[in-house]
């Protein structure tokens, strides 16, 4: 049986009484909107219940699908351990799905009984899934559950996993809701304890209204900078969502959102309309296009800093200096950090405070190598994997000494040195918004302890994206 339900809910423990103790009401919009999605449920009475979350066990490179019996949790650390749960796992259909993503070649990490050895992981219910489900057990019961937790993988990857959710109900008996959880923008107000960043209010309007219209296209292309600096959690539970109604025109009525923390919850219900051919050709070549149009408008310092990696990577030898470079990059040298990115997690950043190479395009050459194919933290880049990456490139100035109150993160990046010893951190690093935190960062790089004589210098950067 087709698919029968979907949602957006969030899952700000908080919003449950015995957590917020009180706090909780601020968020009035959030829990009734949350209630009215438990009672339609409850209507539709499905026997199991999709829930795809961002808490559980994320992996980079695969899907994380619990196939044991059961799984439970409880609500401890947030103080409340009093609220646990038990539910029972749809294993057969838990499996089905594994199986026809196998056969698709999405990645996935089935979680059992054994997984605590496999994947050193407690396998545990986590609080993305259960403050959605709190809800829905208090008005219906009768269900079992599939527990997704999305990867950090390609988001077509992840849509492509919806396709599969909605295959392996379509030959069965069993009707099945699917619940994306996830919360919209974390830096969506000043009340936030993550900050406030303006494009997180713009983030979160946009995203809504492109589902309210149905524009699953607009979402897969929607600007990574706007994603990344919005700090959300919930668009990749999304995009698996999403690829459960890949074959029909969709509309979405959003039932509340409301950022009372300075985070923003959502709650959306998904509207299905008449059915269509496959969307999935259609939304990978609207990302191609939209991949091809950004390339095609790169920035000198981008554009060399892709173009050198993937000629090395293709012909295991360096790229010559090519004639779209300025005359600044060709005549100036300076310190270069070269960044890159695959599906908005960082792939690999390696760069040089003080200039080793003749020029600034020298500079991007090398240290695009470096960071593609000798990042101690990351696997070397692929071939399979050039279309993918985006790329920052950081042109350093002249450091210059500095004390703890001359630190700006935002505007300024800092070196810590003790001896030998040294560390670098970049500015206006997402989740670095405090000196104290760009110092402990900077020191721990080093292995120079807060306790010890040590020297600060700072330095700006002009980036490139």
């Amino acid at each position: 049986m087709p698919i029968v339900g979907q949602f957006l809910m969030p899952h700000p423990p908080i919003i449950i009484p015995e957590v917020g103790r009180g706090e909780e009401k601020i968020a009035k919009k959030t829990i009734d909107a949350c209630t009215k999605i438990a009672k339609e449920i409850a209507s539709i009475k499905p026997d199991t219940i999709i829930i795809i979350t961002p808490h559980g066990p994320v992996f980079s490179d695969a899907v994380a699908i619990c196939n044991s019996s059961f799984i439970d949790g409880s609500l401890k650390n947030f103080n409340a351990p009093s609220l646990s749960f038990k539910f029972k796992i749809n294993k057969e259909l838990a499996n089905k799905i594994i199986e026809l993503a196998d056969e698709a070649e999405i990645p996935i990490a089935p979680l059992g009984e054994n997984s605590h050895v496999e994947y050193n992981i407690r396998l545990s219910l986590d609080h993305g899934a259960i403050v959605p489900l709190y809800f829905i057990t208090k008005e219906y019961k009768d269900f079992s559950i599939i527990h997704i937790t999305y990867g950090m993988i390609n988001p077509m990857k992840l849509y492509e996993l919806g396709i599969k959710i909605a295959d392996a109900f379509k030959n069965s008996k069993e009707r099945a809701v699917v619940i994306a959880s996830g919360d919209l923008s974390h830096k969506a107000s000043s009340k936030s304890p993550y900050g406030f960043d303006e494009y997180g209010p713009k983030f979160d309007s946009q995203l809504l209204d492109y589902l309210k219209e149905g524009k699953a296209v607009e979402i897969f292309k929607m600007d990574k900078s706007l994603i990344k600096r919005a700090a959300e959690c919930g668009l990749r539970s999304l995009y698996i969502l999403l690829g459960t109604l890949d074959e029909y025109n969709f509309t979405s009525e959003i039932l509340s959102y409301e950022a009372p923390f300075g985070i923003g919850y959502a709650n959306v219900k998904f509207i299905i309309d008449k059915k269509v051919e496959s969307k999935l050709e259609t939304i990978n070549l609207a990302v191609k296009n939209s991949l091809k149009e950004k390339r095609a408008n790169e920035n000198p310092y981008v554009k060399l800093a892709r173009e050198s990696l993937e000629y090395y990577i293709k012909n295991k030898k360096y790229l010559k200096i090519p004639n779209y470079v300025t005359d600044e990059m060709l005549n100036e040298k300076r310190g270069v950090f070269v960044s890159i990115y695959k599906n908005g997690e960082l792939r690999g950043c390696i760069g040089t405070i003080y200039p080793l190479t003749n020029s600034i395009a020298e500079e991007i050459i090398r240290n695009s190598l470096e960071s593609g194919t000798n990042d101690p933290r990351f696997y070397p880049v692929e071939e399979d994997e050039l279309d993918e990456l985006e790329y920052s490139v950081d042109v350093l100035m002249p450091p210059e000494p500095a004390t703890k109150d001359d630190l700006d993160p935002k505007c300024y990046g800092v070196i810590v040195r003790r001896g030998t010893r040294a560390g670098l951190l970049l500015p206006n690093l997402e989740g670095v918004d405090t000196v104290e935190k760009q110092l402990q960062i900077a020191l721990k790089k080093a292995g120079i302890s807060p306790d010890e004589n040590y020297s600060i210098e700072r330095f700006e950067v002009k980036r490139y994206r």
